[in-house]
């Protein structure tokens, strides 16, 4: 029986300058799905790579004084070597100079001639040099280019042309009958209501004006004008018409084109009517993304707005960018990028939620056992209901990947990573240890934990490839325990050596600190949240917080009323604690720092008698957080934690937020 197979592919980037984070996107989306794949134990064919031909290239050489092949080559080294840093595992990159694509480009538009669907003829228009695109009178916009808004010439040359309209009814029979073909849905509608239904004009597909471009091997003053130089690179790349075409033979048709939303009319009409008239099959699959936009819209190097993923690789570390490329925005949506959100992805989701998690678990294995856990241990309350959420993520996430909904899967994920912090919480180890009677059902709550752990760093491989290793290293979970079909099984753990403190895998960042230092150097930096903005929201919830209701006629036995007025003035807010110490020289007080939405806090609190400062850790508290500053044993506690306390039992209990909810929350 063959190997399955998965064929992926990109657009190939157009080498005009240096690429940005939207154009990461694209291309860590791709990767995340090819390791994916290869994951699961497919032959897995990924492809990238530049599309090096056109006027503009050979003008900005011009310009440049050198010749366009000598500009390309420099741009090129620099797009593989952004690949290397952000870990692009691409299995071929092909270049539109490669010799072996133009000779089938060649191959491919003499067939198309010979067949009737290519011929000569004239073309006037408005052409955006640019965009690289023809637009008729009426499609521009105040007589400017309708994508990119620059101006347009006027263009007259003898050209051939691509009898695209004698393939207009089978194009919308195939996106009528195959409503997979094109995904999101929208696009699928944007293409037939918008170009296919109106009807399709003939398409220019030879240039006279330049020859940097595949010459036409039976017209020597014309060159293949992009679209079928471009858009062929798919089956080219193969060795499709040379007599290398094993790949051709085994991975066409291609499982999906990744592409941004401004490319699938091309990849969407262009290409499979291309397709069609060399009856060759289509592909299986046109994803065409949303863009990730900084406020004011699309990146782009003229607006002078592009954000350098490399600056931000080097700032924040390779798996906290893909993580956050993946989980901001679901895939096929517009989504907006800023340094905030990017920081406050890292420290809620990386920070706290899983490299805590990591920290809290080796460290409590180290403490109590030695870094080994014991074979006696003993199930209790907790474990069925983590197990069961466990259990079944690896197949919610497959079924999210298969669709290429990347956020969601990773959503998923972090379903997990949130029900094991919790169990933490509910099962309270350090409690256990405190009784020796205890310890059989401490070491079932740690191996809970562990084996919780690997099953989440065995799912993130396909989106953070650095991570993994670190936690495999930590926990001392061997090869055999870490292949993708054994996160379906629960139970596998069996640490081969000493569990390891080893470093912090996420550290956390000090947003304000870091927004500061972002907007004093060169670093692109997006438009952040008005802090303006902010206080005027809360001043707003506050409003809305005291206005008068009617007072009750009589209170119950021990408790002052107070009106609404007055209850309005505090401003509770949700917390997470961050770090907790004792203070020195003080039997009753802890240290603690929280996450209050943006920002960070530190408050003393008299509960070291009834909480350790492990046990903090983690947990979603309520703050008084206008309260006035006050010092205690000379540290400033910037506001008080909520709790309830019984005078006679002398028992106290924290208040606490049993769902998850942002920090900063108001309780109202």
């Amino acid at each position: 029986m063959n190997k399955k197979t998965y064929y992926i592919t990109t657009p190939i980037y157009y080498p005009s300058g240096k690429l940005h984070i939207g154009h990461s996107y694209t291309t860590v989306a791709a990767d995340a799905m090819a390791r994916y794949k290869r994951l699961q134990g497919y032959e897995v064919m990924f492809l990238t790579g530049t599309d090096e031909h056109g006027q503009k290239i050979q003008r900005i050489a011009a310009e440049n004084n050198v010749t366009p092949k000598q500009y390309v080559d420099k741009i090129v080294d620099g797009i593989k070597s952004l690949w290397r840093l952000m870990d692009i595992t691409y299995d071929k990159f092909i270049r539109t100079t490669d010799e072996e694509h133009i000779q089938a480009v060649q191959k491919i538009f003499k067939a198309l001639y010979d067949k009737g669907d290519i011929y000569k003829s004239e073309y006037e228009g408005w052409y955006c040099t640019p965009c690289e695109s023809f637009w008729t009178e009426t499609q521009l916009v105040d007589g400017k280019c309708p994508d990119c808004g620059r101006a347009v010439e006027k263009t007259r040359e003898e050209s051939y042309f691509f009898k695209l309209s004698k393939y207009q009814d089978a194009l919308i029979k195939l996106l009528e009958e195959n409503p997979e073909f094109i995904q999101p849905t929208s696009r699928r509608n944007e293409m037939l209501n918008n170009f296919l239904r109106p009807g399709l004009e003939d398409l220019c597909v030879s240039r006279t004006s330049f020859n940097w471009g595949v010459p036409v091997t039976f017209d020597n003053k014309h060159v293949v004008y992009v679209w079928i130089d471009a858009l062929s690179n798919y089956i080219t790349a193969l060795g499709y018409l040379s007599e290398k075409d094993e790949n051709y033979r085994k991975f066409w048709p291609a499982d999906v084109h990744l592409v941004g939303k401004e490319i699938v009319r091309f990849h969407t009409i262009i290409w499979p009517a291309m397709l069609m008239a060399l009856d060759i099959p289509l592909p299986k699959q046109v994803f065409g993304h949303g863009w990730l936009v900084l406020e004011g819209g699309k990146m782009s190097k003229s607006k002078g707005n592009v954000v350098d993923p490399v600056v931000l690789v080097e700032k924040y570390g390779l798996d906290a960018i893909r993580y956050f490329l993946l989980r901001e925005v679901p895939f096929g949506a517009d989504g907006v990028f800023s340094n905030e959100a990017l920081i406050n992805r890292i420290n809620s989701d990386l920070a706290n939620d899983l490299g805590n998690l990591v920290s809290r678990t080796s460290a409590m294995i180290i403490k109590y056992f030695g870094g080994v856990l014991p074979e006696a241990r003993e199930a209790g309350d907790f474990d069925n209901d983590l197990i069961s959420v466990v259990s079944q993520a690896k197949a919610k996430t497959e079924e999210l990947l298969d669709k290429l909904q990347f956020s969601t899967a990773l959503t998923e994920i972090w379903k997990v990573v949130s029900r094991t912090n919790k169990y933490i919480d509910e099962t309270m180890p350090w409690a256990l240890a405190k009784d020796e009677a205890k310890k059989p059902r401490l070491a079932q709550v740690l191996y809970n934990l562990a084996e919780s752990i690997r099953v989440v760093s065995i799912l993130i491989q396909p989106f953070m490839p650095q991570t993994p290793a670190k936690i495999w290293s930590q926990l001392a979970i061997p090869q055999n325990q870490r292949d993708w079909s054994s996160a379906g099984t629960w139970g596998l753990y069996a640490p081969h050596a000493p569990v390891s403190q080893g470093e912090i895998i996420f550290p956390r960042i000090d947003i304000a600190k870091e927004l500061e230092a972002l907007a004093a150097t060169s670093a692109p930096a997006a438009s952040e949240t008005s802090k303006d903005e902010g206080k005027k929201a809360a001043k707003q919830e506050n409003a809305k917080a005291e206005a008068k209701a009617p007072e009750a006629k009589e209170a119950p036995e021990g408790i002052q009323l107070i009106g609404i007025e007055d209850f309005g003035k505090l401003d509770l807010r949700v917390v997470k604690v961050l770090t907790c110490e004792r203070v020195e020289k003080s039997d009753k007080l802890l240290k603690l720092k929280v996450q209050l939405g943006n920002e960070e806090r530190q408050v003393v609190s008299g509960i070291a008698q009834y909480y350790t400062p492990e046990e903090m850790v983690g947990k979603t508290l309520i703050l008084v957080a206008n309260l006035k500053p006050a010092k205690l044993r000379g540290i400033e506690s910037q506001g008080m934690i909520l709790a309830a306390s019984d005078k006679e039992s002398g028992k106290l209990v924290l208040v606490t937020v049993e769902a998850e909810i942002p920090t900063g929350t108001k309780v109202s």
